[in-house]
């Protein structure tokens, strides 16, 4: 079965077109657009105008590539941004015009359900002669850190406790790290902090995060941390799939990432142009989840909720 995915978040559009047999999910293409549809919704409550067409005109083409490929099943879902956005309408009047099909403005348990599937289905296999786990072990605790919000997931086999807090790397750079300075001053970087941790008080009170033996970390900021870890020379998933990396070396490069310019940050080899500007506010936020609960290490996914719509769309 052919089946076509799109994840619209607060910072990016992204497509994965698949065949799924079985138990294997196979990439036919898999493609991502910054498009920043969260532009000031922090601030107005509002899709802006140019984020919309942005947006649009990134749907537009991945459609093409689905009547291209002759996926069978598409499925549309949207996250924080449209969520907390009161003229989402537009969005969702946008989105049927282009795929044909009704865009879903999930909420923040049913994101994290469909980011846990989509991280740790095959994230642990079993050797067949002895049973035993050959990868990291349950429970995990995916984090899923986004553009206008960050999930928490804990389980095994499946999400058992979720959460969903209104802290990402676009948030919080528009709140705090707009008009900071170049590097950002030490009082923003409190603000953003004092953010990260008043939100981390409450996963912690809902969620059981301290049974996890594992964190997996998903989405731009911890790929592109873990790339700058990892010292790549261009971005390479299948590199930094499954990576693992110590808590030692998120420390140094959220470290290495706050006291850098713009300029600085925009010739990392891993950087995305469109990250540029809010990486410092996403990689602080691993970097206070790693030592808020003590994590040695963080194992990274490219696999997310984007993966979790398409085994959705299987059955």
């Amino acid at each position: 079965m052919r089946v076509a995915a799109i994840d619209c978040g607060t910072n990016s559009v992204r497509l994965l077109i698949a065949d799924v047999s079985d138990d294997t999910l196979s990439d036919v293409e898999r493609l991502m657009e910054i498009v920043r549809l969260g532009q000031g919704v922090d601030k107005t409550g509002r899709l802006a105008p140019d984020a919309l067409e942005r947006t649009f005109k990134a749907m537009r083409g991945y459609q093409e590539l689905i009547e291209r490929h002759g996926a069978t099943a598409t499925r549309v879902v949207a996250t924080s941004a449209t969520r907390d956005a009161a003229n989402r309408q537009e969005f969702v009047d946008g989105v049927r015009a282009i795929f044909g099909v009704e865009p879903e403005v999930i909420t923040g348990s049913a994101e994290a359900e469909l980011s846990f599937t989509g991280a740790t289905r095959g994230l642990v296999r079993l050797s067949p002669e002895t049973e035993v786990p050959q990868g990291p072990l349950p429970p995990y605790l995916v984090v899923d850190i986004g553009g206008g919000s960050t999930e928490f997931v804990v389980g095994a086999e499946h999400a058992e406790s979720a959460l969903s807090v209104d802290i990402g790397c676009v948030r919080l750079t528009e709140r705090h790290l707009r008009d900071a300075g170049d590097p950002p001053s030490a009082p923003a970087l409190e603000a953003v902090v004092a953010d990260i941790e008043a939100a981390l008080d409450r996963v912690e009170r809902e969620v059981p995060v301290r049974r996890a033996h594992t964190l997996v970390g998903l989405a731009g900021s911890v790929t592109t941390v873990a790339g700058i870890a990892l010292d790549l020379p261009a971005y390479q998933p299948e590199r930094i799939h499954h990576a693992r990396i110590s808590a030692h070396e998120v420390h140094e490069v959220t470290r290495r990432l706050l006291a850098m310019t713009h300029g600085d940050r925009a010739a990392i080899p891993v950087m995305h142009p469109g990250r540029v500007d809010v990486i410092g506010a996403g990689a602080l936020i691993l970097d206070r989840i790693v030592r808020r609960f003590a994590f040695a290490q963080v194992v990274v996914s490219e696999h997310d909720i984007l993966d979790g719509i398409a085994w959705s769309l299987a059955g």
